[in-house]
């Protein structure tokens, strides 16, 4: 998640009439690490598409960002993509980096904001801490995903990672950083974000 980097703008080959979903996240939405197009943003392409699902997907991840990167950017992606749906993954280099859970909350609560206001849909995609950090601040940090949802009324994944780095063997699922999740993850971590935004897009 704090690998430095840039994923780019990754666009899905589809109809510029189709509803766009816009993710805006880290490096575990970035492709750190793992060749193009295998991560679980290109596999959520392939999966709409399996299910003609009529959307079409543009990646704004950047390895390394923090909630304060993505509300800085924000502005000039809604104004840009115009999105019918906007996939929020930020939050775990915040953590990392020991930033207030105060100011990472305000952060993701006035993206989902801006992007209602822009009349997007959100889908809040949460993240919790390894063990290492403490009982207490672990809690808060996962509760703090539910109340920004709560509050903005936004759709919620608890767990982004869940099946991933919480199985009895998670390294396996790791890179060897032990930071970002490889290859064989991906498609877990699609279908963590799956139903909630399947659900919304079926409610356009």
């Amino acid at each position: 998640m704090a690998a430095a980097g840039s994923s780019g703008l990754t666009h899905a080959q589809s109809n510029p009439a189709d509803p766009l979903v816009l993710v805006v996240g880290d490096s575990l939405s970035a492709e750190y690490g793992l060749k193009r197009g295998t991560g679980w943003v290109a596999l959520l392409t392939e999966r709409l598409q399996g299910e003609k699902v009529r959307a079409r997907v543009v990646n704004a991840s950047i390895s390394g960002d923090t909630t304060s990167g993505g509300r800085s950017r924000i502005p000039s992606l809604l104004k840009q993509h115009k999105p019918a749906l906007v996939v929020i993954e930020l939050g775990g280099n915040d953590a990392l980096r020991g930033l207030p859970l105060n100011m990472t909350r305000d952060n993701l609560a006035n993206m989902a904001r801006l992007s209602r206001e822009a009349g997007a849909k959100v889908l809040l995609v949460g993240m919790e801490m390894p063990p290492n950090y403490g009982a207490k601040y672990g809690q808060e940090f996962r509760e703090m995903y539910t109340t920004v949802a709560k509050a903005e009324k936004t759709a919620l994944v608890p767990f982004f990672l869940k099946g991933v780095a919480d199985t009895r063997d998670p390294t396996a699922l790791f890179q060897a950083d032990r930071i970002h999740p490889n290859e064989s993850a991906q498609a877990t971590m699609r279908d963590n974000v799956w139903p909630e935004l399947r659900k919304l897009l079926a409610a356009r």
